[in-house]
C-alpha cells in the first residue's frame, strides 16, 4: 500500500460505527460500518502471495490497521473473524466445555500451546471448537478494549441458515476465499454438512466438492450448487464446476448493508458483511 491510499478520517465520531475483521493465513480484510445508516463506510482486502505466520499476519494487520486509520473511528462493536481449517463441529448434546482439545485431537494436529475457543450454533444445535489467533486477539483487545471473536464457519452457517428459501431440496453453497473452500449444505433449512479445504488448483477444487456431494448421496446432475466469494462466471473453478454438475450457478447473497463510495469491482467478503 503506498502513501497515496491512506484516508481522511473525519474527527470527534461517537461510537455509531461498527467494525469487523478477518483474518487467516493467506490474507486480510475489514469493514467499518456507519450502525445509523446502515451503511459502509470503509471496507478493505488484502491477499498474501504466500500463507504467512501468526506473527507475520499480526505485522500485516497492524500495517493494515495503520494506513487507513480504523483506530480513528469510534466503535459500538467490534468483531473478530478467524477463517482456517483448525475446527470441529460437535453437537451440543455431547458438548462438554472441558473436552475441547479432544473434540480437535481427531481432526486436525494441536499442539501443546494451542489456545481453543468455541461458538454455539443454536439454530442446528451445534457447538464450532476452532483455534483462533491469539496474537491477533491480545493486538485488538490492546487496540478497542472488549470484542467478539468467532470462526468463520459460524459466520457462514449461521448466515446461509437465515438467508436460505423454504425448499425443501437440499442445497449446496460453495464459499471461495483465495485457495481456500468452505462447502455448506442445507436441507429444508437445516444444516446437512459443513467443511473446509484448501486446494491448489482446479482440479483439487472439483475434487473436494464431487466427493462430497457422493458421500452426502447428492447426484450432481440434480442437486443445486451456487458459488459465491472468489469465483466468477467464466473463470476456471466456475468453468470445471460446470463440466460434472448441470445445476451450477452463481449465488448472490442478500443484505441490508450498501456501500457507499466502494468501487463496485472490490467485492466484500460475505463472512466480514454478516459478523454482526
Amino acid at each position: 500500500m503506498t502513501k497515496e491510499e491512506k484516508i481522511n478520517t473525519p474527527s470527534g465520531l461517537d461510537n455509531i460505527h461498527k467494525l469487523s475483521i478477518q483474518v487467516s493465513l493467506n490474507g486480510l480484510s475489514f469493514c467499518i460500518l456507519d450502525s445509523i445508516s446502515n451503511s459502509i463506510v470503509l471496507s478493505k482486502q488484502v491477499e498474501f502471495k504466500k500463507d504467512l505466520n501468526a506473527y507475520e499476519i499480526l505485522k500485516e494487520l497492524r500495517d493494515l490497521l495503520r494506513t487507513y486509520r480504523v483506530e480513528d473511528y469510534g466503535y459500538s462493536d467490534v468483531v473478530v473473524i478467524h477463517r482456517n481449517t483448525l475446527f470441529s463441529l460437535v453437537p451440543k448434546s455431547l458438548f462438554d466445555e472441558k473436552e475441547l482439545a479432544n473434540y480437535m485431537k481427531f481432526n486436525i494436529k494441536i499442539l501443546a500451546n494451542d489456545m481453543m475457543a468455541y461458538d454455539e450454533i443454536d439454530q442446528p444445535e451445534l457447538v464450532n471448537v476452532y483455534v483462533p489467533f491469539m496474537n491477533i486477539n491480545n493486538y485488538i483487545y490492546e487496540l478497542f478494549g472488549e470484542f467478539d471473536f468467532l470462526h468463520n464457519g459460524t459466520v457462514l452457517i449461521r448466515a446461509l441458515l437465515q438467508s436460505q428459501s423454504d425448499t425443501k431440496r437440499p442445497v449446496c453453497y460453495v464459499h471461495v476465499a483465495d485457495d481456500q473452500m468452505d462447502i455448506t449444505v442445507l436441507e429444508n433449512k437445516k444444516l446437512k454438512f459443513y467443511n473446509s479445504f484448501y486446494f491448489d488448483t482446479k482440479e483439487d477444487f472439483i475434487y473436494y466438492l464431487l466427493f462430497t456431494l457422493e458421500q452426502l448421496k447428492l447426484d450432481p446432475a440434480h442437486v443445486g450448487v451456487h458459488l459465491f466469494g472468489s469465483v466468477k462466471e467464466g473463470d476456471e473453478l466456475y468453468k470445471i464446476c460446470y463440466e460434472y454438475i448441470q445445476n451450477i450457478g452463481l449465488f448472490y447473497p442478500s443484505n441490508e448493508i450498501y456501500g457507499s463510495g466502494e468501487s463496485e469491482e472490490e467485492s466484500i467478503d460475505f463472512t466480514v458483511l454478516n459478523a454482526f
